[in-house]
């Protein structure tokens, strides 16, 4: 194992001075093959953000609220998302396949909310190519004393396989109880999502030096919903997110839970796309449910 007599913590992570890029907007993909590019692109767009709808909740938790027929709650709103995360078993039975949307595929499975969380393997490697998927997504649980090691052989297993296949890779970084949820943690987990293949890094926002779990990061970083919370403070997630350099959000729950699902996924993109403040946003979700 590494020396850990003296050592450093981290602190020059040169916050104002953007990591550069040549002929490609997204950060540290200059030297990734066009297949790799083109999919990226279809997800982030000619600004390099990007808006992803999640609703690969059942796959651990079942038929959680507003995921109950997605048929229902999910499909109209595609139409406003620029990228749909998934599972296979929904992407075969419930999303056209005219809807068009680049799909980022949960490409693992495991363990319940019933048991121990975390214990997941990886889905065969043909299934993305079946499918068509612009990415593949792939938990990570660093800090749990159990899980850590499978989990990011997991992910470097699947980043074998995107780089065979061109696929890029999400590393979703995880959160168990006995991880903290502050940014010298972020740093660590994205970091080694990053170092160990990924292309996109899907994080937790926090309040105190998220910048710096962005700067650290060689990749984009997508944040999480996370819990339902209030439409207003769920736009100002968003909001601060990218002001601190996120490359977008992967919203759930705050979206299909939300009173309004339609209106706020637009009120959502407003803020990704269109730079609008928590404040402009909000009205805007309310101009759009009257």
């Amino acid at each position: 194992m590494a020396d850990m007599d003296n050592f450093k913590e981290a602190e020059s992570f040169g916050i104002n001075t953007p990591q550069e890029t040549t002929g490609f907007p997204l950060k540290g993909c200059n030297n990734l093959d066009w297949g790799m590019k083109n999919r990226l692109a279809r997800i982030f767009g000619d600004d390099g953000k990007s808006l992803m709808l999640a609703c690969d909740h059942g796959f651990i938790m079942g038929p959680t609220g507003g995921v109950e027929r997605i048929d229902l709650s999910i499909v109209p709103l595609l139409k406003y998302a620029d990228c749909l995360m998934c599972t296979r078993g929904i992407l075969r039975s419930v999303i056209p396949p005219t809807a068009n949307i680049p799909v980022c595929l949960r490409s693992d499975a495991g363990t319940s909310i019933l048991t121990n969380l975390n214990d997941n393997v990886v889905i065969a490697a043909e299934e993305a190519v079946r499918v068509n998927a612009s990415a593949m997504a792939v938990m990570i649980a660093v800090g749990d004393e159990l899980m850590e090691a499978k989990t990011m052989a997991n992910l470097y297993h699947t980043v074998d396989i995107g780089q065979k296949y061109g696929i890029p890779v999400m590393g979703v970084t995880a959160v168990g109880k006995q991880m903290a949820r502050d940014a010298k943690y972020f740093r660590l987990a994205t970091r080694m999502a990053a170092e160990n293949g990924a292309n996109i890094v899907k994080s937790y926002y926090v309040e105190e030096g998220f910048e710096t779990v962005v700067a650290s990061c060689p990749v984009p970083i997508v944040i999480a919903g996370g819990k339902k919370i209030p439409e207003r403070d769920a736009l100002d997630l968003a909001y601060r997110a990218m002001q601190a350099g996120a490359a977008g959000v992967d919203m759930g729950r705050n979206v299909f839970q939300s009173t309004n699902p339609a209106a706020m996924i637009q009120a959502v993109a407003g803020v990704i796309h269109g730079g609008l403040t928590p404040d402009a946003a909000y009205e805007m979700f309310q101009d759009l449910s009257k």
